[in-house]
């Protein structure tokens, strides 16, 4: 019989997951998980993490039936059997037949020490492909295959090296974030008090010197004091760096905790030695102080994480979780509260103001202003009537509207942009990389300098009198975080500016190599244009009216989503639209549609597409400004539509810039040669081509990069995948459903071309920032380190050196937050 009464007893004072005792130094009752309807508390989060997922796979029997205590998540060698509910069956990890992903939220993430030794861990598990930790919202990406690894071994892994993990949810993630920064302002407030409380009793000592003022019995008491009050700071506010050394360790890896965690040690170890026996220095206030600093550190690096990250969670909370369904109307307006994720195409919605759009929709009742600042970065509220498309997550800033559900929640716009999000933080930079193992080769090496040196001051004075301490010092002014700091906080901080700027980066090399870029391609049509053209008039080629024409080209064009393709059917529309069909279609990329209308073969696009059905020479009209597109029959020409499209405002800007700034600009167009050439010759650019299909521009672009080019590629994305893949960087200007099929490393959100020179501005000044702040982590190191060694340093300076270290590359990084 299973023992379920002294188990699953919610009065005991201990966790109800593993059994271990109730702490008293933390507010233990926000560890809470609801099992079965009852309120049960947990020891740590990493139990109430786990708790919780066994609830949320709907295991809540594994509870009821065990016969004893799981293992503990705080930090057991033996993995916890009920991580292994976790198969790659579960919907939330499909990739592939082959391969799964997910983003997991790991709690306990301390540093970027944390950040180094969980990749370095999940590196080494077999099956896993790829995983990265992004340090600003401390969300981890894995790719693993199905055959060699479960979801069950990757959060294992991570249990067995002190971190609890779980699918990512954005309401655990806040309130788990929310819970780390309370612990670690506890520990920084301990520290602070310990450190002021310790100098008081140290200040004696410093004062008297040898002058015979303070009697021995005086001295040791103070001493005494000094190291009761550092126990506190010792146990309670250096709890990160002890666990992150130990991890460490247990991982058979020397982190960034491992040189601070000596240096804790040692000091704290040779001054109650010196207490205990009457003889020798204390460094109670240096390691008191060196805690309190270092905690002041990580705590300012943790509120730059949390802000450089902000846009990017401001996205993620922002995924409405309900909707207003109307289940009867227009019979009846009687609302239904249903999930969001439950909403099928076609279902009638109802949007209050206030309310996020739950789905992309279509208004068909009522008039409203919708604010899309977090899709677009467009502050101004945008107005909408019946028949117009919203977009699922704008928030809806006027009046009620019923709407029309178009596309099911889990793939509307922000849903789109979400994905991106975390596709953006699935690699890390070529830059980022190259910190990251300095790093760890930095620790290696600090650990046998500072043996060296205990070695050498140790032969050099016959004693460790001055050895210990130098070594002391050596351990602690090292800041090998300033180094792994340097560049993922800048990247950030200037990917959350250019999120509020309406300019989503989801490439990891976008912002290093768009600052080296030689060449900058740009697309015509929906990219240098506004990508709206109008019809502007029909010039009749053969016996058919233009009325005529127009019908047919908008029944060919009437299922493509192209800019030109809008224009006729728009047309179409406002002269009263026949209802005609075409049949048999078929679309060549980049030169046209073919198809049947009343069992005739027509053919619409470019000339030289048409001529092929018309069996006669290119007709070409002259093409003052306009966009020609013919349409031909067998045998004859029937119409050339002139289509009008004009040129953004800041089209002349943005390609000033970039001439500027020393790059070569090049515009690259499927249209007309002659109405391409006129466009750059009104925009000043010097290299123009136009009549290129997409695989054209593709092998154009590839000939640049053999030759030694780094391209950029702006494109509308629509006919432009193939050749924004292959670029350098590219930026797709973004539109809705286009999102999802984005091919670019960037998209610019608010359709302003004028942002990718923007973009260009902060990614200058994104390496240059980067660049001071490596410059700075090494200036330090090499100056610092060898100062300490010399025995210039004691350690309580060391200690204030590494804290000021980190605080110069975190607070230099959060500029790139501010300004346009």
């Amino acid at each position: 019989m299973p023992h379920t009464t002294p188990l699953n007893d919610p009065a005991l004072a201990t966790c109800y997951h593993c059994g271990q005792p109730l702490p008293d130094v933390v507010d233990h009752a926000a560890w809470t998980v609801a099992i079965a309807g009852v309120s049960h508390t947990m020891c740590c989060p990493g139990c109430a993490a786990v708790a919780q997922t066994i609830v949320d796979l709907g295991q809540e029997s594994y509870y009821r039936d065990r016969t004893a205590y799981a293992a503990s998540a705080d930090g057991a060698q033996q993995l916890p059997p009920e991580l292994q509910l976790y198969d790659n069956a579960d919907p939330r990890f499909a990739l592939d037949e082959d391969s799964r992903e997910s983003t997991f939220t790991v709690e306990g993430i301390r540093c970027a020490a944390c950040v180094w030794l969980i990749e370095q861990r999940l590196a080494r598990l077999p099956g896993v492909d790829s995983a990265q930790l992004n340090v600003a919202t401390e969300k981890l990406y894995v790719r693993w295959r199905s055959d060699a690894c479960k979801p069950g071994d990757i959060l294992g892994a991570l249990h067995t090296i002190g971190y609890a993990a779980y699918p990512y949810d954005a309401g655990r993630h806040a309130d788990q974030q929310q819970r780390a920064a309370k612990t670690l302002g506890r520990q920084l407030f301990v520290a602070g008090l310990s450190m002021m409380q310790v100098m008081m009793y140290v200040a004696p000592s410093y004062l008297a010197h040898d002058d015979g003022t303070l009697d021995d019995s005086m001295a040791s008491l103070m001493r005494w004091a000094s190291l009761l009050l550092t126990l506190p700071a010792i146990c309670y506010s250096a709890l990160p760096f002890w666990r992150g050394a130990w991890s460490s360790l247990r991982a058979r890896a020397l982190g960034m905790d491992v040189p601070v965690a000596l240096g804790i040690a040692a000091a704290f170890g040779a001054s109650v030695i010196a207490t205990f026996s009457g003889k020798g220095e204390v460094w109670f206030d240096s390691v008191t102080m060196f805690i309190f600093l270092l905690l002041c550190s990580r705590y300012l690096e943790l509120r730059a994480r949390r802000k450089a990250g902000a846009a990017l969670e401001r996205l993620q909370h922002a995924l409405p979780a309900s909707a207003s369904l109307l289940e009867n109307y227009p019979a009846s307006r009687a609302a239904t509260i249903v999930r969001a994720a439950a909403l099928a195409v076609d279902n009638i919605i109802v949007i209050k103001p206030g309310e996020a759009v739950a789905a992309d929709s279509i208004i068909i009742e009522g008039r409203t202003s919708l604010d899309l600042s977090l899709l677009s970065g467009e502050s101004a509220p945008v107005p909408k009537n019946a028949g117009d498309a919203i977009p699922g997550g704008a928030i809806n800033a006027g009046g009620m509207v019923i709407a029309r559900v178009t596309r099911k929640a889990q793939d509307s716009t922000l849903s789109d942009l979400v994905k991106l999000i975390n596709r953006a933080g699935g690699e890390k930079p070529r830059i980022s990389l190259w910190a990251d193992r300095v790093a760890a080769w930095f620790v290696a090496g600090l650990l046998l300098f500072a043996l060296a040196a205990f070695g050498f001051w140790f032969w050099h004075d016959g004693g460790i009198a001055r050895a210990w301490p130098i070594a002391i010092a050596v351990l602690v002014v090292s800041c090998p975080c300033a180094l792994s700091l340097a560049t993922p906080t800048a990247l950030a901080a200037a990917t959350d500016n250019l999120l509020r700027q309406g300019v989503l980066v989801t490439g990891p090399q976008t912002l290093e190599t768009l600052h080296r870029t030689t060449h900058v391609v740009l697309d015509k049509t929906g990219t240098l244009t506004w990508g709206r053209p109008v019809l502007q008039g029909i010039q009749e080629l053969g016996a058919m009216r233009a009325d005529f024409c127009l019908q047919v080209a908008a029944a060919l064009e009437a299922g493509s989503a192209h800019p030109l393709a809008r224009a006729i059917t728009n047309a179409a529309d406002e002269a009263g639209r026949q209802n005609w069909s075409a049949g048999m279609l078929t679309e060549t990329a980049g030169c046209g549609l073919e198809g049947t209308v009343h069992n005739r073969r027509y053919r619409l696009g470019s000339a030289q597409f048409v001529a092929g059905i018309s069996g006669l020479p290119p007709e070409r009209i002259a093409a003052d400004g306009v966009t020609p597109v013919y349409l031909g029959v067998e045998g004859q020409w029937l119409a050339c539509l002139q289509l009008h499209d004009g040129l953004r405002p800041d089209a002349q800007e943005t390609v000033d810039y970039f001439r500027r700034a020393g790059k070569t600009v090049v515009l690259v167009s499927g249209d007309d040669d002659v109405l391409a050439r006129r466009v750059g010759d009104q925009l000043g650019i010097e290299t123009t081509v136009g009549g290129y299909l997409p695989a054209d521009k593709l092998n154009f672009v590839q000939q640049m990069q053999r030759r030694g080019c780094v391209v950029a590629m702006i494109g509308d994305g629509i006919n432009d995948a193939a050749v924004l893949g292959a670029a350098d960087v590219s930026f797709a200007m973004g539109s809705g459903a286009a999102l999802a099929q984005a091919h670019a490393d960037a998209v610019l959100l608010n359709g302003r071309l004028g942002a990718v020179a923007d973009s260009a501005r902060v990614a200058e000044h994104t390496m240059r920032i980067i660049r001071q702040n490596l410059g700075w982590a090494t200036i330090y190191n090499v100056t610092a380190i060898p100062a300490a060694a010399l025995g210039l340093l004691n350690p309580w300076l060391s200690g204030v050196g590494m804290a000021v270290s980190s605080a110069v590359v975190v607070l230099n990084a959060l500029r790139l937050r501010k300004g346009r």
